[in-house]
Parts: structure tokens; C-alpha cells; sequence
């Protein structure tokens, strides 16, 4: 393999396993002995320094590694402290729609209503900051209450829960069917 190919092939290795890899492994995947493998990854080391890229390799005892250098810190901080999208899927809104019209409310309160257990739904809504434990039922065990948060009201442009629109009686009194005919066939089987 000519120079570039081999160099090529250490970067990709280096940038592909994040972190430390032997040079005795780095020599082994080129097909070369250690010392020649050393002085290929060595060669690109000055070249990285000298061409002032973002990036290095630095040795760390018998292995190499490929990072950042830290005068690009800033500019990975940068990007890091942007929020990451988050989505809502129709299981996390339906589980929002549940707190936020039943608020407070427990766990198997929204399990009895979704059907399907909720804990990652509404693990989620908490990290995301829109839902939150709001005290505790006095009742046996004493079960969280979860209601909504201010940044719900924030990210659904609405200064109160009074704003959130009526559920129609015409939908519920559907849905109540619908949901007794359900039982009914389970309590049948």
C-alpha cells in the first residue's frame, strides 16, 4: 500500500473506534511491523500540527488516539449546548393529553386509560421538562402525581390550562362506547 492509503486507512481506524487503539492492532490491520506503523502515524502527527487542523493524535503509551485539540473546545461547546429536538411521538402526546386534562394524576391512573403501561412515556415528558411530580396521593403506597409544567403551557402557547380546548361530548361519549364494547369482549373471552 502506497503512503496515503495507509494513513488513510490509521485516520479511519483512529476516527471509527474513538479511543485508544495499540499500535501493535494498528500495525496488524496495514499489514506493517510496529516501528514502520509508529512512524506512519508519527509523519501524520507533524502533519496535522503543521497544516493546524482540528484535530490530533496523541500517544498514549503503546496506543494512539484521535481527538480534539483543545483550542477547539469553544466550538465544540458551542454545538454541544444546543437543545436537542425533541420529538413527540403520538404515544408521548397521548400520554400528555391524559396528564394535562386529568392532572394530578397517578401512573395507573394513565395506564388504566392508555391500556399499556406508561413509565417510559412518561419518564420522557419529565426530561423533556413538560410534565413533573406534583406531590403524592394519599393513598396506599402514596403514588406520585404528575401534572403539567410552565414550559408545557410554553410550548403549547397557552397562559393556562382553562385555554386547552373542551374534548368534544359528541368524541367522548364515542370513545366511552368504544371502550366498554373493548371490555365487555375481554370479559367474554
Amino acid at each position: 500500500m502506497e503512503q496515503k492509503k495507509l494513513q488513510a486507512a490509521i485516520e479511519a481506524i483512529l476516527f471509527a473506534m474513538g479511543g485508544s487503539v495499540e499500535l501493535k492492532k494498528l500495525a496488524q490491520a496495514i499489514g506493517h511491523d510496529e516501528e514502520t506503523t509508529k512512524k506512519i502515524i508519527r509523519q501524520m502527527m507533524d502533519r496535522y500540527e503543521k497544516e493546524d487542523r482540528g484535530i490530533r493524535i496523541i500517544e498514549l503509551e503503546a496506543s494512539f488516539q484521535m481527538c480534539t485539540k483543545k483550542e477547539m473546545y469553544e466550538y465544540l461547546i458551542r454545538v454541544a449546548k444546543q437543545p436537542k429536538k425533541q420529538v413527540l411521538t403520538d404515544v408521548l402526546l397521548e400520554t400528555l393529553s391524559i396528564i394535562a386534562y386529568k392532572q394530578p394524576v397517578t401512573k395507573l391512573e394513565i395506564e388504566k386509560i392508555r391500556g399499556v403501561k406508561s413509565d417510559h412515556a412518561v419518564s420522557k415528558l419529565v426530561e423533556y421538562d413538560l410534565v413533573e411530580e406534583v406531590g403524592r396521593m394519599d393513598a396506599p403506597g402514596k403514588p406520585l402525581l404528575f401534572g403539567t409544567t410552565e414550559e408545557f403551557l410554553r410550548r403549547f402557547s397557552v397562559h393556562s390550562l382553562d385555554e386547552l380546548p373542551a374534548p368534544n361530548p359528541e368524541q367522548v361519549a364515542h370513545f366511552k362506547e368504544e371502550a366498554e364494547d373493548e371490555v365487555q369482549l375481554k370479559l367474554n373471552l
